[in-house]
């Protein structure tokens, strides 16, 4: 293949997104052009859920509480099945060159072997790129993996410095704070989850000391009575794939244990519910803004507070407790 006949092979590339967070990347890049489908959950940036969505989903977040979501997906991977559908006709007819997913999560897409089997299957000359990020470096890899597969290795790379750049700024800004309130970031309400993957990293730095979560691991279930003996200064919940009046709306359908009400966040009255779809459940760009609203929230006094589709504090009334 001649460099010229390369060269427009690249520039005409179509590509299929099964990761919101890969879509949120495409586009960072400059790719959205090339973009022919993505997922039913792609919201960002806005207008992108008027592509050919390729992906839909067998659980609604919408109509079943958290405990019974969290239920539902464990029967169906239990039983080695899949909470997504991938439509296949869909993807014979669009003929990708590049397909992107993920092996790291099946409860996030449609599973790696899954995508695999059917890129085999109907789309055989398509390449199929998994992006498996556990730490934040590990998303900025994967923004210059996807630059360097689209040809536009120099645009990733400035992407990724400015990144870089508006972190490590942070990290200087909060070292020097000199109240690093302890911060449990709830990853799911019932049961609860421990936060992981880059979120300790974020709270970190945002100034704060990330109880119960391990950086570069994965999510874990932990207990009610873990989350009371840690007493956290500050309760943030992000339930994965939530925006805040998901949230909200889960807490009507949510009883926490009576003791909670001892809890320092609780008592003083820092429980926090933030957009964790937009900020930190999605391993792309915006996990750098989560780490800044985060700052704000947790140093009001020296950074910019989020405004009330970031973050909302939540009134003590909203928790429903088991007396």
């Amino acid at each position: 293949m001649s460099i010229s006949a390369g060269c427009d092979r690249l520039y005409l590339m179509r590509i299929v997104s099964l990761l919101p967070s890969a879509t949120e990347i495409v586009c960072a890049l400059g790719l959205e052009g090339r973009l022919i489908a993505v997922t039913h959950e792609c919201d960002f940036p806005s207008g992108i859920d008027a592509r050919p969505q390729i992906t839909s989903s067998r659980i609604s977040h919408e109509t079943m509480s958290s405990s019974e979501i969290d239920h539902a997906v464990r029967s169906q991977l239990d039983g080695h099945g899949s909470i997504y559908d991938l439509d296949t006709a869909l993807l014979a007819e669009l003929k990708p060159d590049l397909i992107i997913t993920q092996e790291l999560c099946d409860v996030c897409a449609v599973s790696y072997k899954t995508v695999s089997s059917a890129a085999k299957m109907f789309t055989a000359d398509a390449h199929v790129v998994s992006l498996e990020p556990n730490t934040i470096e590990d998303i900025f890899s994967n923004i210059l993996t996807v630059g360097g597969l689209a040809g536009i290795k120099e645009r990733a790379d400035e992407v990724v410095s400015e990144l870089r750049e508006r972190l490590d700024r942070l990290r200087e800004q909060t070292a020097v704070v000199e109240d690093d309130p302890r911060v449990m970031m709830l990853e799911w309400l019932e049961p609860p989850f421990a936060p992981g993957h880059w979120v300790p990293e974020q709270v970190e730095a945002a100034g704060g000391e990330c109880v119960l979560g391990r950086a570069g691991e994965r999510s874990v279930a932990t207990s009610y009575e873990a989350i009371l003996e840690a007493d956290p200064d500050v309760l943030v919940m992000i339930p994965c794939g939530f925006y805040i009046k998901d949230t909200i709306r889960q807490l009507e359908k949510t009883q926490f244990p009576a003791k909670w009400r001892r809890m320092k966040a609780i008592e003083q009255g820092n429980i926090w519910a933030m957009d964790a779809t937009s900020y930190f459940s999605r391993p792309g760009p915006r996990v750098v803004d989560g780490a800044e609203l985060l700052a704000g929230l947790l140093h009001p006094g020296v950074f910019s507070e989020p405004d009330n589709t970031q973050a909302v504090r939540l009134e003590k009334n909203l928790l429903r407790f088991r007396d």
